[in-house]
């Protein structure tokens, strides 16, 4: 699981954004990246796309998730408060 790593605050998890998807959906694990690839609908302008996902993934996982590093790319590393590596892990699916 190189996408997810426990740390004091959380779990930080290590995404690849696609903007301008159809719809918003985890993809699976970016082998070559080593990281979770998501698609989110939103365009990357004006920072709409970083709020859908910190929106998605709130949502997705019942819990505090925000953006660490990465707010002008996609590759992103957030922050998810309040539950484990397992528990996100079981939540996202993969």
């Amino acid at each position: 699981m190189k996408f997810l790593k426990e740390i004091k605050d959380g779990v930080l998890l290590l995404i690849y954004v696609q903007p301008k998807a159809k719809k918003n959906a985890v993809e699976g694990v970016d082998e070559w990246r080593g990281r979770l690839k998501v698609r989110i609908a939103a365009p990357p302008v004006e920072g709409k796309a970083n709020k859908e996902v910190v929106k998605f993934l709130s949502k997705l996982l019942g819990a505090e998730v925000s953006i660490v590093t990465g707010e002008t790319s996609r590759e992103k590393d957030l922050l998810v408060r309040g539950l484990s590596a397992d528990e996100v892990k079981k939540k996202l699916g993969v």
